[in-house]
């Protein structure tokens, strides 16, 4: 008779498309075969070691092994502030427009489970990071995808964003409730401008909708493009949150460390729902990343130019190889349109065929939603031998196939 009990929420989400492709990896391993793994943008590299040493002397202390607050302690609340200041120019209240999470992605859905009503709906850009789109559906609400344009240089078209926007707006009922943004954007890594969230607030404004702005790749930034914040625009906190993470710029991926700002309604109700839900993170790991926050940045600068080489790396190797991508200008990902003569049989299977004949591990685009089709992304987390012996094999594998 439990055969009968229905799970509904639990059956609204999707077999996960990249489960197909981290079977056939870890059968592979499991076979003895050496994969290059370019498929999860999981950093490869420690954190760095005046941030580890911190973690390790405040864990020395018995009174940091407690419940911690689950908004984060005030030092890390207010080191968050302090670094939106020094990078923004913007001022936050750390007791009422910030909140330290376990990681953006904890936050992220925390946060749509406070302010999602069931029936609500949220605008969400395709291709997108799949959390971006499912938070919503588990908490009862429902999306509206509308395409991301961007042109060969991965620049957000901003005039057709703004256009497939108000069509979005008229085509949803009930009206939305809220837009998620991420820029620089998981996985097309597109980029966009301060113009652009100042026309996207004054937009919120009038149609009374929140935004929720994910800016984990924020230091991730290259050949001179420097990201925005949607908080540079006038008026932003009336409309909009902002999330970022301490897992890519200082390789804490592991740690789970991460924040929301801004909104204070929006925040309030993170931190409201957090202190019936958790007991905030380690104290140690707390700690820790306000010293990551308020101490040197050179470490992040050393993490932004190792992702910056590779790229390098790999635009050249793979075009020498026969694959031709366009560099992009930010994140930890290169979005790489599939060869012309894989395009019939689609992202998933080039990406299983890849995997299985060149022994090259990448995230098939269908898996970021119906407009990541034939494209992969590729994390840029194997050094740069790895790198240039996985061109070798895709050489071998594209003159293979066309004979």
């Amino acid at each position: 008779m439990f055969d009968e009990i229905r799970f509904s929420k639990i059956e609204r989400l999707p077999k996960y498309v990249f489960a197909a492709v981290n079977e056939l990896k870890m059968a592979a391993r499991r076979a003895g075969e050496d994969i290059i793994d370019f498929s999860m943008g999981n950093p490869d590299g420690p954190a760095p070691q005046h941030i580890i040493e911190k973690l390790i002397e405040s864990a020395q202390k018995p009174k940091n092994h407690g419940y911690s607050a689950s908004k984060g302690i005030y030092k890390l609340r207010l080191a968050i502030c302090n670094w939106y200041e020094r990078r923004y120019g913007v001022a936050l209240d750390p007791e009422t427009e910030a909140v330290a999470t376990m990681g953006s992605k904890e936050g992220y859905v925390h946060l749509v489970q406070a302010v999602t009503n069931p029936g609500d709906v949220a605008i969400v850009p395709d291709p997108t990071y799949p959390i971006h789109s499912y938070a919503f559906v588990l908490a009862g609400g429902n999306v509206q995808k509308m395409e991301l344009v961007y042109n060969e240089f991965y620049e957000v078209d901003e005039d057709k964003f703004f256009e497939n926007l108000e069509k979005a707006l008229l085509d949803s009922f009930p009206k939305p409730k809220f837009l998620v943004v991420n820029f620089p954007h998981n996985p097309s890594t597109a980029t966009v401008t301060k113009s652009f969230y100042e026309r996207l607030v004054g937009i919120a404004k009038k149609e009374r909708f929140y935004i929720l702005s994910d800016i984990a790749y924020a230091d991730l930034t290259y050949d001179g493009y420097r990201t925005p914040s949607i908080f540079e625009a006038d008026g932003a906190k009336d409309v909009a949150v902002e999330s970022f993470t301490l897992s890519k710029s200082y390789n804490m991926a592991g740690w789970r460390v991460g924040f929301v700002v801004g909104n204070r309604k929006l925040v309030g109700a993170l931190q409201k729902i957090k202190s019936w839900i958790d007991y905030g993170m380690f104290t140690p790991i707390q700690v820790a990343a306000t010293v990551a926050l308020n101490g040197p940045q050179d470490c992040v600068e050393e993490i932004r130019k190792k992702y910056e080489k590779r790229r390098d790396v790999l635009i050249e190797s793979f075009s020498k190889a026969g694959w031709d991508i366009a560099k992009p200008k930010s994140t930890m990902f290169v979005w790489a349109r599939i060869p012309k003569e894989f395009e019939e049989m689609g992202s998933l299977e080039f990406s299983k065929k890849l995997l299985t004949e060149a022994k090259v591990a990448v995230s098939p685009g269908i898996g970021f939603g119906e407009y990541g089709e034939n494209h992969v992304r590729i994390a840029l987390i194997e050094n740069e031998k790895r790198i240039r012996q996985a061109a070798r094999n895709i050489k071998k594998f594209l003159k293979d196939y066309s004979n």
